[in-house]
């Protein structure tokens, strides 16, 4: 009897020798959550993709000899393709928190000193903008920092003031679940 390993899909079962599942499947995929090192640089190929490379530092926090935490980065260096790379250089810039889902590879090049080098190097699938609005640049010519939505005036409305005091008292901040 052949040693198997059954896989259930909507409507039937495939089974699928051991052998094969060893030899033919594998799986490469990193999560990033971190800050970018410099500004993403923009750039289209012949054919008009866009491309838009930068680098992105992961920080732990471990305690060194004296006791004292310190942050360890881990360094990447990112490539985005087509809308995500439009979408990051439009609104990313350095500093900026972004998570960054991807195909990881290691790179190896020589310095200027004849050294030998290794890039962590993602290829990047998706990527979500984390943080707050004003940490990307605004093309509205303002700040940045002023909110999207700001809620209704204290003055706008023609409302009593009995009916004001529930809404300021709703905002507080022993309200708010987490």
């Amino acid at each position: 009897m052949m040693n198997v390993i059954s896989r259930k899909f909507p409507t039937k079962f495939y089974l699928i020798p051991k052998e094969e599942l060893h030899s033919t499947m594998s799986f490469n995929k990193i999560i990033l959550v971190g800050n970018l090192g410099r500004d993403p640089e923009l750039r289209y190929t012949p054919q008009g993709d866009a491309v838009c490379d930068f680098s992105m530092a992961t920080n732990e926090r471990k305690r060194d000899k004296s006791g004292e935490f310190q942050d360890v980065p881990t360094w990447f260096r990112v490539t985005l393709w087509r809308n995500q790379a439009e979408n990051a250089a439009k609104y990313l810039k350095k500093g900026s928190q972004v998570y960054i889902e991807g195909r990881l590879s290691l790179e190896e090049w020589t310095d200027r000193e004849g050294a030998t080098r290794q890039t962590l190097q993602v290829s990047g699938t998706d990527m979500r903008f984390i943080g707050s609005r004003g940490d990307a640049p605004t093309d509205r010519g303002g700040s940045g920092s002023e909110p999207e939505f700001a809620g209704p005036s204290d003055q706008a409305s023609s409302s009593s003031s009995s009916s004001a005091a529930p809404a300021k008292a709703a905002s507080t901040d022993d309200d708010i679940p987490f």
